[in-house]
């Protein structure tokens, strides 16, 4: 069950839908459409489900990710740090109850890294959400509540982070 659903008995078309409105994913390589501006890289999400974009959550996260200015720019217009929070704002603009962050801060210098570590916290103690960063980077996984270590497919470490 997630979100009050079973998803277990849900078909692929429902399990699709499901997905792109629960489920935030946030990749290390940016995955952003080179043809689509920032606002159309975020609002992505939203209008492939066919639903009218939240202007005042857009201008939220375009405010929180400090890409004020830049939301006609293209992707190759951006440093990767503002590539990665475009990736990130269109994880983040459906609301959803489970955001993947695989490698998230694999192509950036540490300045930046920890900028997205501090967003992806905020988004968590603002929307709520659960977060998981797969990461190798030991830097950022210590600044997780809880670390799970797994290695050849077993776990080695699950730790509920003290603060």
């Amino acid at each position: 069950y997630m979100d009050g659903q079973d998803v277990y008995a849900q078909n692929e078309e429902q399990l699709a839908i499901f997905r792109r409105r629960q489920v935030g994913l946030i990749y290390q390589f940016y995955n952003l459409i080179p043809v689509l501006n920032v606002t159309e890289n975020i609002t992505l999400p939203v209008l492939m489900d066919g639903r009218k974009v939240n202007e005042e959550r857009f201008n939220e996260l375009i405010s929180t990710l400090k890409l004020n200015g830049r939301e006609n720019y293209l992707p190759n217009q951006l440093s990767g740090g503002q590539q990665q929070r475009v990736s990130i704002g269109r994880a983040l603009m459906n609301a959803p109850a489970v955001v993947l962050a695989d490698e998230p801060t694999g192509n950036l210098d540490s300045k930046n890294s920890q900028e997205i570590v501090e967003l992806l916290k905020l988004s968590n103690k603002k929307y709520n959400q659960t977060i998981i960063v797969i990461t190798h980077d030991e830097n950022i996984a210590l600044q997780a509540e809880r670390i799970i270590a797994i290695e050849d497919g077993k776990i080695t470490r699950d730790e509920v982070i003290k603060r």
